[in-house]
């Protein structure tokens, strides 16, 4: 069982109009949710696939941890609704 998420970009239009800290907050779900992804995958992994999935979750982990520091600089405070109104506007795009 591999779980894979494949990206679906959003058009220019669309992200234009959003606040920085929507998409910041989105972000930061999204980076969340790949890093629990990755995370499932290891722990089905075989053979090289254990090697990959460790750097995957390093590099998720730093972007991850890149994004929680740029929201903390920002000033930006999120709570779970919010949190989870992002979520599901991203689910509908």
């Amino acid at each position: 069982m591999i779980y894979e998420k494949y990206v679906k970009e959003n058009p220019y239009f669309q992200k234009k109009q959003e606040n920085p800290n929507t998409e910041l907050i989105r972000c930061i779900v999204e980076t969340y949710e790949e890093l629990v992804n990755a995370n499932k995958n290891y722990e089905f992994a075989e053979g090289d696939l254990v090697d990959y999935y460790l750097y995957q979750i390093k590099a998720i982990q730093s972007k991850y941890n890149y994004l929680i520091k740029k929201a903390k600089k920002s000033g930006l405070f999120a709570n779970m609704y919010d949190i989870l109104k992002i979520k599901e506007l991203s689910d509908v795009i």
